[in-house]
Order: C-alpha cells, then sequence, then structure tokens
C-alpha cells in the first residue's frame, strides 16, 4: 500500500467544496478502492477542544480520553482519502451504517501520536456495496487505538439480505431528551458539517423531515454512560439504525453480556431503533 504522508491536518473548509465536486463527478460505480494510506506524524490533543467535546457528548472532564475522541483526529484524513479523485464513491449520499473502536490501553491527553487511515474491504451489500474505513493512532510503531467505520453506497444491492423479526423495545434504563441543536454543537467540535445535522431546511433538501444527530455523537454519549465501569482495553463496537430526528426522546437500555454490556437506542414513542451496540473487555 502507498503511503501518503502529511504535514498538517487537511483543511475541512476545503475539502468539503471538494465533497460537492465529487458528487458531481463520480457515479459511484467503481470496484477498486484506493490503495494508499495517509499519514500524519505529530498528532497531539488540543485541551480546551477535549474539554468542548466531552462537554458536547456527555463525559466527565479528564485528561484522558474518551475512546470516541480519537475518531475526532482521524476525521478530516478520513475526509482527505474520500474525496481524493481516485475514490470511486462521492461522499455525499453515503451512509454511515457501523463503527467499531478498540482501546488497547487508556490514551492521555499530554501524548504525541501517529495517525494512519485507510480504506479496505469493498463488498456487496443487500442496499449496494459497503467498505470500511480505517483510522489508527500509534506511539512508536505500536497501534493502541483502531477505529473501522462501515460505510454504504446505496444501489444495486447484491449482498444476502436479513431477516428481521418483529421488534420489542426493552424497558429503558434511561430516557434521553435530545435538543434540536446537538447537531450543529457536536458539528462545531467534530468538524462535521453534514448539512442533514445542522437544519430541518438543510435536512429536508437530502430528504430527511428533520435535522438528524451525527452517528457518532449517539455513540459517544452511549459509551458516556459506562465512565467509571470501563476497563482499560476493550472494543465498543455499533450498528446505526434509524436516524435520531431532531429534537427527540430516545429510550436506552443497557445490560450485562459476557465480558462485558450490550445497550441500545430507541425511538422513546415508536418501536424504532436508533441504535445497537456492545462494549466487550479485551
Amino acid at each position: 500500500m502507498a503511503v501518503k504522508e502529511l504535514r498538517e491536518t487537511p483543511s475541512l473548509s476545503s475539502l468539503y467544496p471538494k465533497a460537492l465536486l465529487g458528487s458531481l463527478r463520480k457515479n459511484g460505480g467503481g470496484d477498486l478502492l484506493p490503495g494508499t494510506e495517509f499519514v500524519r506524524e505529530g498528532v497531539v490533543v488540543d485541551p480546551a477542544h477535549l474539554a468542548a467535546y466531552n462537554q458536547v457528548c456527555g463525559f466527565r472532564l479528564s485528561d484522558v480520553l474518551p475512546a470516541t475522541y480519537p475518531h475526532i483526529l482521524a476525521f478530516p484524513l478520513q475526509m482527505a482519502l474520500m474525496t481524493e479523485p481516485d475514490f470511486p464513491f462521492p461522499l455525499l449520499g453515503m451512509v454511515h451504517v457501523a463503527n467499531r473502536i478498540t482501546q488497547h490501553r487508556p490514551l492521555r491527553l499530554d501524548e504525541s501520536f501517529t495517525l494512519r487511515v485507510r480504506a479496505e474491504d469493498l463488498r456487496p451489500h443487500e442496499k449496494g456495496k459497503q467498505f470500511d474505513v480505517v483510522s489508527e493512532l500509534l506511539t512508536g510503531d505500536s497501534p493502541v487505538w483502531t477505529d473501522v467505520s462501515t460505510y454504504l453506497r446505496r444501489g444495486g444491492g447484491s449482498g444476502e439480505k436479513t431477516s428481521r423479526g418483529q421488534l420489542s423495545q426493552p424497558t429503558p434504563n434511561a430516557i434521553w431528551q435530545v435538543p434540536g441543536d446537538i447537531g450543529r454543537r457536536y458539528a462545531e467540535v467534530s468538524g462535521d458539517r453534514n448539512p442533514i445535522h445542522l437544519h430541518p431546511i438543510t435536512a429536508k433538501a437530502f430528504g430527511f423531515p428533520a435535522a438528524i444527530a451525527h452517528g457518532m455523537w449517539t455513540k459517544a454519549h452511549a459509551l458516556s454512560a459506562f465512565e467509571g465501569r470501563l476497563p482499560d482495553a476493550f472494543t465498543v463496537d455499533v450498528r446505526f439504525k434509524q436516524p435520531v430526528l431532531l429534537p427527540a426522546t430516545a429510550a436506552f437500555t443497557t445490560w450485562s453480556e459476557g465480558r462485558g454490556w450490550a445497550f441500545e437506542l430507541w425511538n422513546a414513542r415508536k418501536p424504532k431503533p436508533h441504535l445497537e451496540g456492545s462494549v466487550v473487555a479485551l
């Protein structure tokens, strides 16, 4: 795999116009992911930014990074990779369907990391094609954190269809009151300013009746419920289901399972799941 070393973090303000241009030029019919890995050395965390992220997502203020926080560090490199001319799919219109994060040890605010991002494993899906964007943080040559984000490009599905039984909403452990501005607040700390998250008018232009919460905000807020109980090394894995239309009332449920916990987030008024996941100790 070819390596592209970056001297600075890509500018998101320049990447969004590239994403829009790519949506006009790319037809999404490609069958080959680029064989390039983006690498950025000397990645450090801004304490003020970490504090703002923790407040938006519900984590306590700490000098230890939440396991979901490095996804924010990786996001500009992910965007840069997926807006390259050789990337087969337009960024706009892709659906984030799953995310798996493995933390090998606690990560501290005062550390410096190397960040690597690549795309791999293009495969069929019943609704189109899916692939993984893999991001890794390293200290020296050792990975200390890995993020696998799975994206779906809709159209021409050929994967095996999954049977779905009757949904039964579990009894919630907590009720989330999700404010209507959480998309804009999370956009400020994450840099993810996809218009579907920012305002009802811009969301409607993409077929949503209202703005929707970022999937990675829902994952982070779910993980914050386990603070104080998490082991040093674990994997937190989620599948994103129905979007959270803002503002929202959502029902959060968790239970012990094996070496960790399972959890789900549902629409509090209808039997529609937003997210399902697990935390498993390594």
